[in-house]
């Protein structure tokens, strides 16, 4: 690929980069990705893989911009409150790169859409804020053979983590976890959200910047991914523990005998994050 001099400037660390060089930053523009949420996560997750040159991203979120969203949703301006999360973020990302080509879904991303939209793309990067869309995001993500990039945050605690699970074994052998694997069956407390126990702000731009990180390292394939590997962060010690996450042969997904075989169309759980 030729790239302009606009590009060669605006690109020029990556360029330098051996492990990108041209030909990385080639696949970064072709590069296809799903961020899942606009809010806390999605908002630096999207400015930087803009900023990378991800030539197009997607962007579901069927929320509005609220007063309350502005301590750690930093996409959004104070004078975007009303506005679609989906329309507020492509209007900001345009203003950070304008060559990148963003597909904005103001919906909640549900079982009758999700493999569709899921299929769309390259990969997906899941900033949702409820246990059902993470469920409904990794199944949809393993019957549709698209690599995920999965992280959460509440109060002042972060994790994050990388699914492969439909690719079957890793590099070293042992069989990549899904999400179900590492959380069960589990729906959580409904109660339990940021909007009830709180998040520290910034905390949303560290998990969210590390989240981009893998994203493109998986594009790229570069590095080592966090496939069977969980990162937790605890932004009061502060400290980083890496976990070591194992698929589960009774996991009702990717298992021995799996009884998920297609995603059963119900209520629409949320898809905007906070």
């Amino acid at each position: 690929m030729d790239f302009t001099d606009a590009e060669v400037d605006r690109y020029a660390r990556h360029l330098v980069l051996p492990e990108i060089g041209e030909e990385g930053q080639a696949r970064l523009l072709r590069a296809r990705v799903l961020v899942v949420g606009a809010g806390g996560l999605g908002s630096p997750l999207l400015m930087y893989l803009a900023a990378a040159g991800v030539g197009t991203l997607g962007v579901i979120d069927h929320d509005e911009v609220d007063l309350s969203n502005l301590q750690r949703q930093v996409v959004h301006a104070t004078s975007a409150i009303g506005q679609a999360k989906v329309a507020s973020a492509a209007a900001r990302l345009a203003e950070i790169n304008p060559q990148v080509r963003i597909e904005t879904f103001p919906a909640r991303l549900a079982a009758e859409n999700a493999l569709d939209l899921i299929g769309r793309y390259d990969l997906v990067a899941d900033g949702s804020d409820s246990f059902a869309t993470r469920y409904l995001v990794n199944d949809a993500c393993y019957l549709a053979a698209r690599p995920l990039v999965s992280a959460a945050i509440m109060r002042f605690d972060g994790q994050l983590t990388t699914f492969k699970a439909h690719q079957g074994h890793g590099d070293d052998g042992s069989r990549n976890p899904c999400y179900r694997c590492l959380f069960g069956a589990q729906t959580g407390d409904p109660k339990q959200s940021c909007a009830d126990v709180g998040v520290l702000g910034a905390l949303a731009g560290v998990m969210g910047s590390m989240q981009a990180v893998e994203v493109v390292k998986e594009l790229l394939g570069i590095g080592d991914g966090l496939s069977g590997r969980l990162v937790l962060y605890d932004a009061l010690g502060p400290t980083f523990r890496v976990l070591r996450a194992k698929a589960d042969p009774a996991c009702a997904l990717c298992g021995e005998t799996p009884s998920i075989r297609s995603l059963a169309p119900g209520p629409d759980p949320r898809a905007a994050a906070q």
